[in-house]
């Protein structure tokens, strides 16, 4: 099976690229939401580190929001209880998908919590500041000092830029994007069946 991780920044297109590649997609951040409403044992650990801020009977972004603006250091306390659960579900993904030839890894913190290894392809998208600004400013709950506190908590463009196998430019075009990712599913089959 063919890893393929999408690095770039936060708004830089990353989900709307992964979902062009045609193969099976671990969505991270899906998956947290997933967990936030469903995951019981999650509930009850953040809970119980801030139960000044978490009233409803799920976790809402919302409240997670107002727990991170009061101190950016609950960030890494969040990402403790959740980040286990979302490597979890990662295993079950590459098991699900086991017999396939290609999967994409659509994780934020792919870098930053070592869920790759030699073996992956890495693809950073490279969007422009502006186009990221407005499309973040479209989001709900869009927060400016929350996301400030998700950049701060990443390791650098430039570091994951370098790091990456290809690097596509997200003009948010799809045509162009899909002949992008064509050439680079061309060269990783090319490059997996010549070695």
């Amino acid at each position: 099976m063919i890893k393929i991780g999408v690095l770039g920044d936060i708004g830089s297109g990353k989900s709307f690229v992964a979902k062009q590649f045609g193969c099976p997609v671990f969505d991270a951040d899906k998956e947290v939401s997933l967990i936030y409403s469903s995951d019981k044992s999650c509930y009850k650990k953040i809970k119980k580190k801030f139960p000044d801020f978490i009233k409803a009977k799920t976790i809402q972004k919302k409240e997670l929001g107002k727990v991170i603006k009061v101190n950016k250091k609950n960030l890494k306390i969040i990402s403790e209880i959740v980040h286990p659960i979302v490597r979890k579900r990662m295993n079950i993904f590459f098991k699900k998908n086991s017999r396939k030839k290609m999967v994409v890894l659509d994780i934020p913190l792919l870098v930053e919590n070592n869920l790759y290894d030699k073996k992956f392809y890495l693809v950073f998208i490279q969007s422009r500041k502006n186009e990221i600004n407005k499309r973040l400013k479209k989001r709900p709950f869009y927060n400016k000092s929350i996301i400030n506190s998700l950049r701060k908590s990443q390791k650098s463009l430039a570091y994951k830029k370098k790091i990456s196998n290809f690097v596509i430019k997200n003009n948010f075009k799809l045509l162009s994007i899909k002949k992008d990712i064509k050439i680079i599913k061309k060269k990783i089959l090319d490059e997996r069946n010549s070695s």
